[in-house]
């Protein structure tokens, strides 16, 4: 269960001190995770890492808040939620309490600015935060793809474009109802070879100076810092068949995010081929799951949610938590890092 603070004193400072923190969008594997190391590294900025728990229990389409017994359910197992070690003011309403999850991150690192990273549903977060401002980063997605397959998120390209996918055309349409100076775009690829000039793009953005100390995150991560050679790798380590998939799948909206077609021949791909790729997938993640987790946790798992086992479900989450976090790479929070090492 997660940490309930009884403290109701807490009501009043939810919002007195986060009123529209600023977030951070993208497709995993975009850059999302270096440029957030860099701005929590900063003197004035505290950031909240995948956020997604904020809004993966509403609803689709009418983005209704789940019923307060229900998240807190979710956050018993939810690792990242976990990690941060965040407690639950039981007095709260589901937005309020989003909103105060924020504000303790605010607390713990004792800084003005806060700002958080979400990849998915991130529209749901302005029935939170109204007038909040966003930063898009956008990377190739012939290397997302690529980089979703070593994850273990997908087994082939195909089927990994599918994220990029979902988040460009996610903030393709609630990018038309901002107005310009609550957005800012950038792309990774820029990112790498203007690494200052971005990063005092964004500081404006947000609101304060440009610090040299948001370089320091080399110092107790596992991330290097920018470097260009890490742009485009997809030409020299994808296959011409794994290219032309990732074009067949996100042509034109990659033409639309300023990214070039390579000069290979352009595929279609049919229902039957699609078929086969989707097959193909969820063949490939299968093994990876075993592969890390073992099958006899990979099975449990399957029992418990396939037969609504809620108890030996929270156990079996746990144990595969657990095993997430030991092949995380450390992202330099403290806290993190102190869970990881106590198996929490």
């Amino acid at each position: 269960m997660p940490a309930i603070n009884r403290d109701h004193s807490l009501r009043g400072l939810a919002h007195k001190f986060v009123t529209q923190p600023i977030i951070l969008v993208g497709a995993e594997r975009s850059g999302t995770t270096m440029l957030r190391l860099m701005l929590d590294n900063h003197p004035d900025i505290a950031w909240c890492s995948e956020f997604e728990y904020a809004v993966e229990c509403m609803k689709d389409g009418t983005q209704s808040y789940p019923t307060l017994k229900t998240f807190y359910r979710y956050l018993e197992t939810n690792r990242i939620f976990q990690l941060h070690g965040f407690t639950i003011n039981p007095q709260l309403s589901y937005p309020e309490l989003i909103d105060n999850f924020v504000y303790q991150r605010q607390q713990q690192e004792k800084k003005p600015l806060v700002g958080l990273t979400c990849h998915r549903h991130f529209d749901r977060l302005l029935k939170i935060w109204s007038n909040a401002r966003f930063i898009h980063i956008v990377r190739d997605p012939r290397d997302v793809a690529r980089s979703c397959i070593g994850m273990g998120w997908n087994g082939n390209v195909w089927c990994g474009s599918d994220r990029w996918l979902e988040v460009e055309e996610l903030w393709e349409d609630m990018r038309s109802n901002l107005s310009q100076d609550r957005y800012m775009e950038i792309s990774y690829e820029d990112f790498l070879e203007n690494t200052q000039s971005i990063l005092e793009q964004v500081c404006h953005f947000i609101g304060t100076e440009f610090s040299s100390s948001m370089y320091q995150y080399v110092k107790t991560t596992d991330y290097a810092l920018p470097d260009f050679k890490f742009a485009y790798q997809w030409k020299r380590k994808a296959s011409k068949r794994e290219i032309q998939l990732v074009e067949a799948r996100t042509s034109s909206l990659l033409l639309e995010r300023g990214y070039q077609l390579s000069k290979l021949p352009q595929i279609q791909v049919d229902s039957f081929m699609q078929l086969k790729l989707k097959l193909h997938d969820k063949l490939e993640r299968s093994r990876f799951r075993i592969q890390r987790y073992g099958i006899g946790l990979v099975f449990s798992d399957f029992i418990t949610r396939r037969f609504k086992l809620d108890f030996w479900q929270k156990s079996v989450r746990l144990q595969m938590n657990n095993i997430d976090s030991s092949h995380c790479k450390f992202d330099g929070d403290p806290k993190i890092l102190a869970a990881i090492r106590n198996g929490s």
